[in-house]
């Protein structure tokens, strides 16, 4: 199937969700492909184009693979974890994040070949990266080496902006993508994705909780660092609403959690526009000295 027809198909999927609704047509088609999916998720119709795969590794021992999302020429936004070898605070504190390979435009994995790598200059760790617990703060944006031309198989996910809230709705479901793991214990070949119910909001305002489908299905190791994108029916624009950080549910548990990316929006444009603790120190002594002059 092509591009074009695949993102027809999500988009049109994405808006019955958003109203609350699926038409019967649509329980047809989704019910056609899930005999041909992979356990944990349908086969992605084509390509999800702000999709990235962040690797470090086939093994989940030697640190594995996750996903990422494409929000501007030159940045992606990931999971901390994404970084490390072992994933756990306990065996992050202290390390540096490792520099990982990048692929954009791909939906077989296998494929994943030095034209479709995008070079890494530096990554970005949230500086509160696992203070708490193992997903606290687990965010990480990558900066290319090069800006990379957008086409038909490779554009950004916008973040959110005003109004952009509907994670915070009742009864809201959104598409995360991923090559996580199969009941093989082994990562997927082919790009696969779920739509998720949204849990209603609780007391961390910087997270996003997920409940598996109806089927039991649900994220899985490799999984982590996707974006789970909704569409505003108000606007119809699609935006990424959370980066996924527990990506152990699996068939064991019922819940997964996404970093609400509008909570890190300050530090997100900070690290994007160059911007440091420095600059900010600076900054704030100036203002003082001049606020000083004129009282």
């Amino acid at each position: 199937m092509t591009w074009f027809s695949g993102a027809v198909f999500l988009f049109g999927l994405m808006i019955c969700l958003a109203a609350g609704h699926v038409v019967d047509r649509t329980e047809e088609h989704i019910a056609a492909l899930r005999t041909k999916r992979m356990v944990g998720g349908l086969l992605t119709p084509g390509y999800v184009p702000w999709q990235a795969l962040v690797y470090l590794s086939d093994s989940k021992l030697d640190g594995g693979i996750g996903g990422g999302a494409l929000i501007a020429p030159q940045w992606i936004l990931t999971a901390g974890r994404n970084l490390f070898v072992r994933k756990t605070q306990n065996s992050t504190r202290g390390k540096e994040p490792l520099i990982p390979k990048v692929y954009l435009g791909v939906v077989q994995r296998s494929r994943a070949d030095a034209a479709a790598e995008v070079a890494v200059e530096k990554v970005f760790l949230h500086p509160a990266f696992q203070n708490a617990s193992d997903v606290d703060n687990d965010l990480a944006l990558i900066k290319l080496k090069e800006p990379v031309s957008y086409n038909d198989m490779i554009f950004p996910i916008p973040l959110p902006e005003k109004g952009d809230n509907l994670e915070e709705s009742e009864e809201q479901k959104g598409v995360i993508a991923g090559w996580g793991w199969g009941p093989l214990f082994t990562f997927s070949d082919r790009l696969k994705f779920l739509v998720l119910p949204i849990l209603p909001s609780n007391a961390d305002h910087d997270k996003i909780t997920t409940t598996r489908t109806k089927f039991q299905e649900n994220v899985c190791y490799g999984d982590a660092g996707g974006a789970l994108a909704l569409l505003n029916p108000d606007t119809k624009k699609v935006y990424a609403a959370g980066i996924l950080s527990y990506d152990e549910p699996c068939t064991r548990d019922e819940e997964a959690v996404f970093i609400k990316v509008s909570a890190y929006l300050p530090w997100i444009h900070s690290v994007m526009s160059g911007d440091s603790e420095r600059f900010s120190s600076l900054r704030n002594s100036t203002m003082n000295n001049l606020l000083s002059k004129f009282l």
